[in-house]
């Protein structure tokens, strides 16, 4: 007994001490954060410069739910078209559970919208119409149609976020956030786009 506390008292004390007690420190606040209970995120939320690392594989709120982006243009002569869905989901191969680069994009617009839908929850539509994730996702669909579509083909256009279930298809789409109409060229820097 009295080795063991000779042992324990050498590991506090000593030359080296300080490195000891800091490496057991972060050790129990690094097993404390991975825990899901929010409780245990006081040190991360502490954690100034970002030194407790988060293992946690498996997120807590998995999404269960796909997000589907649909346009449609308005045409020079004033006709509307019908909705146009762009692709984004890939199909899965088994390649892809080793090396999956082309999902980032995926992910991008999905993180995306999920911050539009955030904003657009608390302020309402124009609120999430001032935020940068909303003129990444405009520009985003802006590049898709002129890659479809030719620029001088539209004048501008709309778009929606649906929410669908995947491959459960007995759960019916549901239309998360409708834009307004958006002009395909862009107004100058402080000047203003006159619409009709």
């Amino acid at each position: 007994m009295k080795a063991a506390a000779g042992i324990l008292k050498s590991a506090f004390t000593g030359e080296g001490a300080w490195a000891r007690v800091l490496g057991a420190g972060m050790l129990v606040a690094t097993v404390a954060a991975q825990h899901p209970h929010p409780a245990f995120d006081r040190s991360r939320a502490k954690d100034v410069f970002s030194l407790i690392p988060n293992w946690k594989f498996f997120a807590p709120n998995p999404a269960v739910h796909d997000f589907h982006y649909v346009y449609r243009t308005l045409e020079p002569g004033g006709a509307t078209s019908e909705w146009h869905e762009i692709e984004m989901i890939e199909p899965r191969r088994l390649r892809q559970a080793f090396w999956f680069a082309t999902r980032r994009p995926e992910k991008a617009v999905f993180d995306i919208c999920t911050a539009i839908l955030q904003l657009a929850a608390k302020g309402g539509a124009a609120a999430a119409q001032t935020n940068s994730a909303y003129q990444v996702l405009v520009e985003f669909i802006r590049r898709t149609i002129r890659e479809r579509h030719g620029e001088d083909a539209v004048r501008g256009f709309q778009f929606a976020v649906v929410r669908a279930a995947g491959h459960d298809t007995a759960e019916e789409p549901e239309p998360l956030f409708l834009s307004p109409y958006t002009p395909m060229r862009r107004p100058p820097v402080g000047g203003h786009l006159v619409t009709a």
